[in-house]
């Protein structure tokens, strides 16, 4: 193993198998950590007193997609559907995870759930169904439809000038899958839209005044990352803000002999 590698925390997901509780973390997700070029730690539900730890262990944080949404009473409404999967403790560990990583300058990069994490960590809302919603599309995929399909390109988003996100990928619009129910409702004050779909929801936002790189992606980057241009360019930008920050703030870690 590279002894230069920074470190970058996966948060897990709680669910059950065959009857135990098991933590876990999608695959995709650990590997487009190392197309970072980082070393990707896994860390499972933190109780009080163990972020700061954990936190001090890493150089960047990856908020992940799940299958699981935000639990409604974070943003004060009731679950509308309660066929839907929750992660409460996930929702109790990593909410507060993120104030305190963004305030520190932590390289974050926030995916599909983890995007609607970071909205409501900060105050926002969700929709709890896009599809619902009069005047936006239904930006869930077709369950029944092969996986390369439902994680296929879905719609444009519309980059927005100035941004973070403009100046990793470009300005125009970028052709993005679409696998979610939920969607920013009221964004947290103090964010700032990076793009936006046809029908006016926000895909991407960032928080401009944190002190360290921050970028909220409503889609899956992740996802083939390695054969997508525009996911390639994401990650190695938040790469390079991980070893920066590493190098920053704990000094270069010896090179490997």
């Amino acid at each position: 193993m590279r002894a230069d590698l920074p470190v970058v925390l996966v948060p897990a997901c709680n669910t059950t198998l065959g009857g135990h509780p098991f933590h876990v973390a999608g695959r995709k997700y650990v590997e487009a950590v190392r197309l970072a070029g980082a070393l990707p730690l896994v860390v499972p539900r933190l109780v009080p007193g163990e972020v700061e730890t954990a936190l001090a262990l890493c150089h960047g944080v990856l908020l992940t997609g799940s299958p699981s949404n935000v639990h409604p009473s974070h943003f004060d409404e009731p679950v509308q559907d309660p066929d839907l999967p929750l992660d409460s403790e996930r929702d109790a560990w990593v909410l507060p995870l993120i104030r305190v990583a963004l305030a520190r300058g932590l390289p974050m990069l926030a995916i599909c759930r983890g995007t609607q994490e970071v909205n409501v960590a900060l105050g926002g809302s969700l929709h709890q169904a896009v599809q619902d919603v009069p005047g936006h599309r239904d930006h869930r995929a077709d369950r029944s439809a092969p996986i390369d399909v439902q994680y296929g390109p879905s719609h444009e988003v519309v980059v927005q000038p100035g941004g973070r996100l403009e100046a990793i990928v470009g300005s125009g619009r970028l052709s993005v899958n679409s696998v979610h129910g939920q969607g920013v409702k009221r964004l947290a004050d103090g964010l700032r839209v990076e793009a936006t779909a046809p029908d006016g929801l926000v895909e991407a936002f960032s928080l401009p005044d944190a002190p360290g790189f921050n970028l909220c992606l409503q889609w899956h980057p992740e996802w083939l990352a390695e054969r997508n241009p525009v996911s390639r360019r994401l990650f190695e930008a938040f790469g390079a803000a991980v070893r920066q920050y590493r190098d920053r703030v704990r000094g270069p870690l010896p090179a490997a002999a």
